[in-house]
């Protein structure tokens, strides 16, 4: 409980400057990590089973976080243009939220990213996520090449580069 108000702190106290200088704890070319997520439905799931076998942008995100609103029309833009490369994933914070309350959330504002529920805080524990809005792009060799947060994001940039298009 006590790792779950100190993540709680960070994603509501953390400054959302245009792009973080330090998004996440691991530096881009690090190989990422598997997660141990849940669906919306409660089932276990993992990113294992995107990681190097397809390009991944992974949004951290909550419902109540206005930078991840803004990215919404970016991130479902990209989603249309590069779906057919590229795997786009939402985790959802699990602070102030419930996986019925992200579904609710997701169906009223068509946000039709697939999303996993962080119930237990691995985006900080694992990644070392600082805020919501946090996007993070892993190539098809599983190697975290983009990190970034804020509303401010170049989605479009963010996608080529886990794409190799640099």
């Amino acid at each position: 409980m006590r790792r779950i108000l100190a993540l709680a702190a960070v994603f509501v106290l953390a400054p959302f400057s245009a792009h973080a200088q330090r998004a996440i704890d691991l530096p881009i070319g690090a190989a990422a990590p598997d997660m141990a997520l849940q669906t919306l439905d409660g089932q276990p799931a993992n990113l294992s089973a995107y990681i190097g076998k397809t390009p991944v942008l992974m949004e951290v995100w909550a419902t109540w976080c206005e930078n991840c609103e803004a990215l919404a029309p970016r991130i479902l833009a990209a989603k249309k243009k590069y779906g057919d490369k590229m795997k786009f994933l939402g985790v959802a914070v699990s602070f102030n939220q419930s996986p019925a309350r992200v579904k609710a959330h997701m169906e009223k504002h068509g946000f039709d990213i697939e999303t996993l529920y962080d119930k237990k805080g691995e985006a900080d524990v694992v990644y070392g996520v600082k805020a919501t809005s946090t996007i993070v792009v892993i190539d098809k060799a599983g190697k975290i090449v983009y990190a970034g947060a804020g509303a401010g994001q170049d989605i479009e940039a963010a996608v080529k580069k886990g794409l190799g298009n640099t």
